[in-house]
This record gives C-alpha cells, structure tokens and sequence, in this order.
C-alpha cells in the first residue's frame, strides 16, 4: 500500500507543489497521472481570489497536469461557501473570482457607494482606489462584518513582490480596528470547504510551506505532507513548531512502494 493509499483525499497546495511559476515540477506530472489511475479523490487548494476555478484548472492542463474545474477550490470558493449560508450583501474588493463566486452563492454584490451591507469581502484587487478602501473602512464602521478571503500580504511577480490580499485587509484593520474572518490557508475554512467537497474524512494535505499548508492541516487535525520542491526546507522543519506528518523529496514520494517514515 502506498501513502496515498491510506487516505479517502488528496488536497494540493499548486504552487511549489505542482509547478513553480512556469515550469511543473518534477515528477508531478506523473505522480498525478498515476494517483487518478489509482482512482484517488484529488482537490487542489489555491489561496488565490482573483482567478476562476475555470482559469486555474485551465494552466494545470496547459503544464501536462489534468484537472477539472471542479477539483479546484480558491479562497473565493470556499469564502462564498463560508457565507452562503449567511443572508445579505456583500461589498467586495476583489476580482472576477470572488465576485462570481459570492453571486453563483446567492449573495448579493452592493457597488458604488452603499449606506449599509451585511458584509465587507477583501480579496486581491487590480483596480483598488483609495476611494474603494474608504468605502470599505465606513461600511465596517456602520456594522459590516469584514471577512477576508486569505491574509497573503505580498505575491510574487517577475522577480518583485506586489500586494496582496492580506495588504488591502490590513489597510481596513489599521483604520477601523476590526478584527476578520479570514478564509485561506493557514486559517481552516478553505481546508473545510476542499474536504467538503471532495467528501473527504481523512485526508492528506500537500504543501510546500510549513505556515501555510502544513499549519492548516495541523489546525484541522489532518496528517500533512512537506513536498521540498518550493519554500520550506528541511532545516526549517528542524527548527520549526510546526511538523509535518511526512517529509518527502517530491510528489514521486506519493505512490511510492516504500512509504516515507513518520516525523
């Protein structure tokens, strides 16, 4: 039995695991080819608002790695999941992804300059003004509940850093006081929302960050895979509070005959 035998899903961080920038990473190819002979339930978890499921499955398949639209849960996903059940309005600072999401969820998008809503939802915004976050900050004020869809504070972009969604919510924290909801890894809601959808009890998660990837599947409870493609390394591992499960060198590790040793 191989390691990824012994779980009922599979959820996937995609940068640093499958691919970094432009280039899939090695064996992940594959390994992914392999896992969906083995019949295995996969989810690929992104913390990335501004993009479609429809638009990230769409570069996995153009970088050789199946994957279905509906395998795909962002941020926005699981944010419009987190408040479906939640009447009201929204006023959103965020792309396409999240907007389409929180509508396809029922919620109702308020634009312009409305008095009052439900909710005020912070993703990454291309066209943000000053005027927007102002916006933003007063309806926070008036009593909007301020959910961010994940706190990344920075991405990278052709070797410089821009913005992140994490920056535009600190914007409103820093002027309002206001503590939110956040969505996206580390925080466990995008990991529930991947579960959910997957029909997953015990799964395993994929990452190649210890802050993000692997300290969400500690808060969930859930055994986790370090991948040493991307960010953390194994001498982080050493001085780090949070463990992984596993340790591997890449996604080969996986179907592997040979399972990797428990840390």
């Amino acid at each position: 039995m191989t390691l990824a035998d012994r779980y009922d899903a599979l959820l996937f961080d995609l940068d640093g695991v499958l691919y970094r920038g432009d280039q899939r990473v090695v064996h992940a190819g594959s390994s992914m080819a392999a896992l969906r002979e083995r019949g295995a339930r996969l989810a690929f978890l992104t913390n990335n608002s501004s993009r479609t499921p429809a638009q990230v499955a769409r570069k996995l398949v153009a970088m050789g790695i199946e994957a279905r639209a509906e395998e795909i849960v962002t941020s926005a996903l699981a944010t419009a999941d987190l408040l479906a059940g939640r009447s009201g309005t929204a006023y959103v600072i965020g792309e396409d992804g999240i907007r389409q999401a929180l509508a396809a969820a029922g919620i109702q998008i308020a634009d312009g300059e409305p008095d009052a809503v439900d909710h005020v939802v912070v993703g990454v915004d291309f066209a943000v003004t000053y005027a927007k976050l102002a916006t933003a900050c007063e309806l926070v004020e008036r009593g909007a509940r301020l959910v961010a869809t994940n706190p990344d504070g920075s991405f990278p972009v052709a070797g410089a850093l821009w913005p992140g969604a994490g920056a535009l919510l600190a914007v409103i924290t820093t002027t309002t006081g206001a503590e939110p909801e956040v969505v996206g890894k580390p925080f466990a809601p995008l990991f529930v929302s991947a579960a959910t959808r997957v029909e997953a009890e015990r799964p395993l998660v994929i990452g190649d960050r210890l802050d993000t990837d692997i300290a969400g599947a500690v808060l969930c409870g859930w055994d986790s895979v370090l991948v040493l493609t991307g960010v953390s390394t194994r001498d982080d591992v050493s001085t780090s509070r949070v463990r992984p499960t596993f340790v591997v060198d890449d996604l080969g590790a996986l179907i592997a005959d040979e399972e990797p040793p428990r840390l």
